[in-house]
This record gives structure tokens, sequence and C-alpha cells, in this order.
């Protein structure tokens, strides 16, 4: 019997040190599962723009009470300092804090021109260009001259007109194997070449910016990869 209630005495013993290491585990795991993520997505003398959590950008002004349990503390031409739960951390922008690292959010920031344009250099089929952003255009929109540079045999793709700022244009409808802007790569891209030089720059029109979650604070814009 002695035997017996010692085997069971180590039983229990074992299963509660076995539970108390699941509950350090828990509460380890469930620490993680909260830490703050944060996104520097612009800079400012004194302020820093910040996405947090995932939510709307944030302007946070250095010293002003937390946001979320962040606290801007100072920022310079390239970075932001921030004190994220309790812990100071320097990013530059455009860094992410707290993502998984199985979470690898494609993204790129844009910051507008004087005339409130937002243009971006980037890639059409591993070919460097530069774009401008126009939500009005339906599709990614190029020159032919652009096109011919880029590799792109548009004349093949199905033909048309379109209306320009500089009148009707003769138009091809093709597919982009890539298209490329910041950290964001999406593929199969519908596209339309414009006979000529109708357009300065590439057109990165809805055809990529439908798959793209768009936030814009004053003059820098978010684009974050949907799918």
């Amino acid at each position: 019997m002695a035997e017996d209630g010692d085997g069971l005495h180590v039983q229990e013993t074992t299963l509660a040190f076995t539970l108390r290491i699941l509950t350090v585990l828990s509460l380890f795991l469930s620490a993680s599962a909260w830490a703050t993520e944060v996104n520097v997505i612009g800079l400012f003398p004194g302020k820093a723009v910040l996405v947090i959590n995932g939510g709307a950008p944030r302007v946070l002004t250095a010293g002003q009470n937390p946001v979320d349990g962040v606290v801007l503390i100072s920022t310079d031409r390239d970075t932001a300092t921030l004190l994220i739960d309790g812990q100071k951390k320097t990013l530059a922008i455009g860094q992410h804090h707290g993502a998984p690292a199985a979470a690898t959010t494609q993204s790129a920031t844009l910051t507008a021109d004087s005339r409130g344009h937002f243009l971006i250099d980037g890639q059409i089929n591993g070919g460097a260009v530069r774009f401008l952003v126009d939500t009005g255009a339906t599709t990614v929109a190029l020159s032919s001259a652009d096109a011919t540079r880029l590799g792109i045999d548009y004349r093949k793709g199905q033909p048309g007109l379109m209306g320009t700022a500089n009148g009707t244009a003769v138009a091809y409808r093709v597919k982009l194997d890539t298209v490329r802007v910041g950290d964001i790569v999406a593929n199969n891209i519908d596209a339309t070449v414009l006979q000529g030089n109708a357009i300065p720059f590439a057109l990165l029109g809805m055809s990529f910016l439908n798959r793209m979650e768009m936030k814009r604070v004053g003059e820098t814009m978010v684009l974050i990869k949907r799918f």
C-alpha cells in the first residue's frame, strides 16, 4: 500500500509540474500573439505616421500619451524612435515591428509630389519603369515606347481605341507577367499599351490597385497587398 501511495504521490507531483509548464507556455504564447505590431509609413519633424496592429494610419507626436501601447520619442529624417510595449525601438520608414515571421506582408510607401501626384519607381516584367498612381485608370497603362523597351510584344494584344488628354489613341490590351512596386509583386496583370508617347509615365491603374489595401494620411500613401 505504501508503494501505491508513493506512486500516486509521484503521479500527482508530475501532473502538477506539467500543468505549471503548460500554463507558462500558454502565457508566453498569449503575450507573443498580442505583441503590438507597428509599421512606420511617414516621417516629419517631431511626428510619425504609424500603422498600429493593422489599423488606420495614425499621426503620433513626440511626447504625447501612449496610443495603443506606442509612444513616439523622437524622429529624424530616416527613422522614428518609439517606445513599444515598454521597449525602446528605432524603426526606419517602411520598417515593420512585431509581425510574426511567417506573415511577410508586401507593402509600398509613396509620398506625394508638389502637385499631389503619387509617383514611384517600379518594375514591369523585371524592367525599370516610373509609375503614376491613377485610380481613374481601369488597367495599368504604358506607352508603346516603354512597352518596346521592356520587351513586350504589344501588337499581339487586342487592339482598340482609347481616349487620352491628347485625343484618341490606338491601344492594345495585354497581360503583364509581373508588376513590382516597393515590396509588392503582383502577377498576371491586365494592362493597356498606348501607341506612341501618349503618356509620360506608366499609369498604376486599378488592375493592380484593386489587389491592394490603400491607406492615405496627408501626403503619404501606403499600399498593402491583399492577394
